[in-house]
Protein backbone atom coordinates (compact mmCIF):
# COMPACT_ATOMS: atom_id res chain seq x y z
CA UNK A 1 0.00 0.00 0.00
CA UNK A 2 1.40 3.40 -1.03
CA UNK A 3 2.39 5.72 1.79
CA UNK A 4 1.05 9.25 1.99
CA UNK A 5 3.83 11.75 1.33
CA UNK A 6 4.14 13.76 4.54
CA UNK A 7 6.94 14.87 6.82
CA UNK A 8 7.46 12.34 9.64
CA UNK A 9 6.67 14.74 12.47
CA UNK A 10 4.51 14.43 15.56
CA UNK A 11 2.19 17.11 14.22
CA UNK A 12 1.62 15.10 11.03
CA UNK A 13 1.16 11.95 13.09
CA UNK A 14 -1.59 13.60 15.15
CA UNK A 15 -3.26 14.95 12.02
CA UNK A 16 -3.19 11.54 10.30
CA UNK A 17 -4.60 9.80 13.37
CA UNK A 18 -7.55 12.23 13.31
CA UNK A 19 -8.03 11.55 9.59
CA UNK A 20 -8.00 7.82 10.29
CA UNK A 21 -10.70 8.15 12.95
CA UNK A 22 -12.83 10.20 10.54
CA UNK A 23 -12.25 7.72 7.69
CA UNK A 24 -13.27 4.75 9.87
CA UNK A 25 -16.41 6.55 11.04
CA UNK A 26 -17.28 7.49 7.46
CA UNK A 27 -16.64 3.91 6.34
CA UNK A 28 -19.10 2.57 8.94
CA UNK A 29 -21.76 5.14 8.03
CA UNK A 30 -21.40 4.40 4.31
CA UNK A 31 -21.61 0.64 4.92
CA UNK A 32 -24.78 1.13 6.94
CA UNK A 33 -26.18 3.33 4.17
CA UNK A 34 -25.26 0.73 1.52
CA UNK A 35 -26.96 -2.05 3.52
CA UNK A 36 -30.12 0.04 4.00
CA UNK A 37 -30.15 0.95 0.31
CA UNK A 38 -29.83 -2.72 -0.63
CA UNK A 39 -32.77 -3.61 1.65
CA UNK A 40 -34.93 -0.85 0.13
CA UNK A 41 -33.83 -1.87 -3.38
CA UNK A 42 -34.65 -5.56 -2.91
CA UNK A 43 -38.08 -4.74 -1.45
CA UNK A 44 -38.73 -2.45 -4.41
CA UNK A 45 -37.60 -5.10 -6.90
CA UNK A 46 -39.93 -7.70 -5.37
CA UNK A 47 -42.91 -5.34 -5.52
CA UNK A 48 -41.90 -4.30 -9.02
CA UNK A 49 -41.83 -7.94 -10.19
CA UNK A 50 -45.32 -8.61 -8.81
CA UNK A 51 -46.73 -5.44 -10.35
CA UNK A 52 -45.07 -6.08 -13.71
CA UNK A 53 -46.60 -9.55 -13.92
CA UNK A 54 -49.99 -8.07 -13.08
CA UNK A 55 -49.65 -5.29 -15.69
CA UNK A 56 -48.43 -7.67 -18.40
CA UNK A 57 -51.36 -9.99 -17.75
CA UNK A 58 -53.87 -7.15 -18.02
CA UNK A 59 -52.23 -5.69 -21.13
CA UNK A 60 -52.28 -9.11 -22.76
CA UNK A 61 -56.03 -9.24 -22.13
CA UNK A 62 -56.41 -5.76 -23.64
CA UNK A 63 -54.49 -6.80 -26.77
CA UNK A 64 -56.53 -9.95 -27.13
CA UNK A 65 -59.73 -7.87 -26.94
CA UNK A 66 -58.46 -5.47 -29.59
CA UNK A 67 -57.50 -8.40 -31.85
CA UNK A 68 -61.00 -9.85 -31.58
CA UNK A 69 -62.54 -6.41 -32.14
CA UNK A 70 -60.40 -5.87 -35.24
CA UNK A 71 -61.55 -9.24 -36.54
CA UNK A 72 -65.25 -8.35 -36.35
CA UNK A 73 -64.91 -4.67 -37.27
CA UNK A 74 -63.39 -3.08 -40.33
CA UNK A 75 -60.04 -1.29 -39.84
CA UNK A 76 -61.59 2.03 -40.85
CA UNK A 77 -64.43 1.64 -38.35
CA UNK A 78 -62.04 0.65 -35.56
CA UNK A 79 -59.75 3.60 -36.30
CA UNK A 80 -62.71 5.99 -36.39
CA UNK A 81 -64.02 4.69 -33.05
CA UNK A 82 -60.68 5.30 -31.33
CA UNK A 83 -59.69 8.49 -33.16
CA UNK A 84 -61.04 11.02 -30.65
CA UNK A 85 -60.67 9.87 -27.05
CA UNK A 86 -63.18 11.37 -24.64
CA UNK A 87 -61.05 11.11 -21.52
CA UNK A 88 -57.95 13.21 -20.85
CA UNK A 89 -55.38 12.48 -18.19
CA UNK A 90 -53.26 15.05 -16.37
CA UNK A 91 -50.00 13.72 -14.93
CA UNK A 92 -48.13 15.47 -12.11
CA UNK A 93 -44.58 14.44 -11.31
CA UNK A 94 -43.22 14.99 -7.81
CA UNK A 95 -40.39 13.43 -5.84
CA UNK A 96 -39.66 12.09 -2.38
CA UNK A 97 -36.44 11.38 -0.53
CA UNK A 98 -35.61 7.71 -0.06
CA UNK A 99 -32.25 7.15 1.66
CA UNK A 100 -30.88 10.45 0.28
CA UNK A 101 -32.15 9.56 -3.22
CA UNK A 102 -34.89 11.65 -4.83
CA UNK A 103 -37.27 9.12 -6.40
CA UNK A 104 -40.24 10.15 -8.57
CA UNK A 105 -43.88 10.19 -7.51
CA UNK A 106 -46.49 10.08 -10.31
CA UNK A 107 -49.99 11.39 -9.68
CA UNK A 108 -52.64 11.55 -12.38
CA UNK A 109 -56.19 12.79 -12.63
CA UNK A 110 -58.71 11.80 -15.29
CA UNK A 111 -60.91 14.53 -16.74
CA UNK A 112 -63.87 12.22 -17.30
CA UNK A 113 -64.49 9.23 -15.05
CA UNK A 114 -68.11 8.44 -16.00
CA UNK A 115 -68.21 7.93 -19.75
CA UNK A 116 -64.92 6.75 -21.27
CA UNK A 117 -66.31 5.61 -24.62
CA UNK A 118 -65.82 8.07 -27.46
CA UNK A 119 -68.00 6.12 -29.89
CA UNK A 120 -71.49 4.80 -30.21
CA UNK A 121 -72.35 1.20 -29.52
CA UNK A 122 -74.27 0.49 -32.72
CA UNK A 123 -71.39 -0.29 -35.07
CA UNK A 124 -68.80 -1.46 -32.52
CA UNK A 125 -68.23 -4.77 -30.79
CA UNK A 126 -68.46 -5.67 -27.12
CA UNK A 127 -64.83 -6.79 -27.17
CA UNK A 128 -63.80 -3.22 -28.00
CA UNK A 129 -65.83 -1.92 -25.04
CA UNK A 130 -64.17 -4.43 -22.71
CA UNK A 131 -60.70 -3.56 -24.02
CA UNK A 132 -61.21 0.18 -23.55
CA UNK A 133 -62.52 -0.38 -20.00
CA UNK A 134 -59.59 -2.71 -19.20
CA UNK A 135 -57.13 -0.17 -20.59
CA UNK A 136 -58.54 2.45 -18.23
CA UNK A 137 -58.00 0.09 -15.30
CA UNK A 138 -54.45 -0.79 -16.26
CA UNK A 139 -53.28 2.82 -16.74
CA UNK A 140 -52.78 3.55 -12.98
CA UNK A 141 -50.85 0.29 -12.64
CA UNK A 142 -48.62 1.21 -15.58
CA UNK A 143 -47.83 4.58 -14.01
CA UNK A 144 -47.08 2.91 -10.67
CA UNK A 145 -44.84 0.41 -12.46
CA UNK A 146 -42.96 3.21 -14.23
CA UNK A 147 -42.51 4.96 -10.89
CA UNK A 148 -41.15 1.79 -9.28
CA UNK A 149 -38.77 1.00 -12.13
CA UNK A 150 -37.34 4.53 -12.16
CA UNK A 151 -36.96 4.43 -8.38
CA UNK A 152 -35.17 1.08 -8.61
CA UNK A 153 -32.83 2.47 -11.27
CA UNK A 154 -31.95 5.52 -9.13
CA UNK A 155 -31.42 3.36 -6.04
CA UNK A 156 -29.17 1.00 -8.02
CA UNK A 157 -27.03 3.95 -9.16
CA UNK A 158 -26.77 5.24 -5.58
CA UNK A 159 -25.85 1.74 -4.33
CA UNK A 160 -23.05 1.55 -6.90
CA UNK A 161 -21.69 4.99 -5.94
CA UNK A 162 -21.84 4.11 -2.23
CA UNK A 163 -20.16 0.76 -2.88
CA UNK A 164 -17.27 2.48 -4.69
CA UNK A 165 -16.83 4.92 -1.79
CA UNK A 166 -16.88 2.08 0.75
CA UNK A 167 -14.26 0.15 -1.25
CA UNK A 168 -12.09 3.25 -1.67
CA UNK A 169 -12.09 3.82 2.08
CA UNK A 170 -11.71 0.14 3.00
CA UNK A 171 -9.01 -0.86 0.51
CA UNK A 172 -7.17 2.39 -0.27
CA UNK A 173 -7.52 5.31 2.11
CA UNK A 174 -7.71 3.54 5.49
CA UNK A 175 -4.80 1.13 4.73
CA UNK A 176 -2.71 4.07 3.43
CA UNK A 177 -3.39 6.05 6.58
CA UNK A 178 -2.57 3.05 8.79
CA UNK A 179 0.68 2.33 6.94
CA UNK A 180 1.71 5.99 6.99
CA UNK A 181 0.95 6.28 10.72
CA UNK A 182 2.97 3.12 11.34
CA UNK A 183 5.86 4.46 9.25
CA UNK A 184 5.90 7.85 11.02
CA UNK A 185 5.68 6.17 14.45
CA UNK A 186 8.62 3.92 13.59
CA UNK A 187 10.55 6.89 12.23
CA UNK A 188 9.90 8.94 15.37
CA UNK A 189 10.86 5.99 17.59
CA UNK A 190 14.04 5.53 15.57
CA UNK A 191 14.89 9.23 15.88
CA UNK A 192 14.17 9.08 19.61
CA UNK A 193 16.45 6.08 20.06
CA UNK A 194 19.14 7.85 18.03
CA UNK A 195 18.82 10.98 20.15
CA UNK A 196 18.93 8.89 23.32
CA UNK A 197 22.03 7.09 22.11
CA UNK A 198 23.73 10.41 21.32
CA UNK A 199 22.78 11.81 24.72
CA UNK A 200 24.16 8.71 26.45
CA UNK A 201 27.35 9.01 24.45
CA UNK A 202 27.68 12.69 25.31
CA UNK A 203 27.02 11.87 28.95
CA UNK A 204 29.70 9.16 28.93
CA UNK A 205 32.17 11.58 27.32
CA UNK A 206 31.40 14.23 29.93
CA UNK A 207 31.83 11.70 32.75
CA UNK A 208 35.09 10.46 31.26
CA UNK A 209 36.32 14.02 30.80
CA UNK A 210 35.33 14.90 34.36
CA UNK A 211 37.17 11.89 35.71
CA UNK A 212 40.25 12.60 33.62
CA UNK A 213 40.44 16.22 34.79
CA UNK A 214 40.00 15.51 38.51
CA UNK A 215 43.04 15.34 40.84
CA UNK A 216 44.25 11.85 41.79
Amino acid sequence: MALIRVNPTRMELTRLKKRLVTARRGHKLLKDKRDDLMKQFLDLVRRNKELREQVEEKIMGVYEGFVVASAVMSPAMLEEALMLPKEHVQLDVDSKNMMSVNVPIFRFEASNTDDIYSYGFVNTSGELDDSVAALKEVLPLMLELAQMEKSAQLLAEEIEKTRRRVNALEYVQIPSLEETIKYISMKLDENERGNLARLMKVKDMMIAEARGGSPS
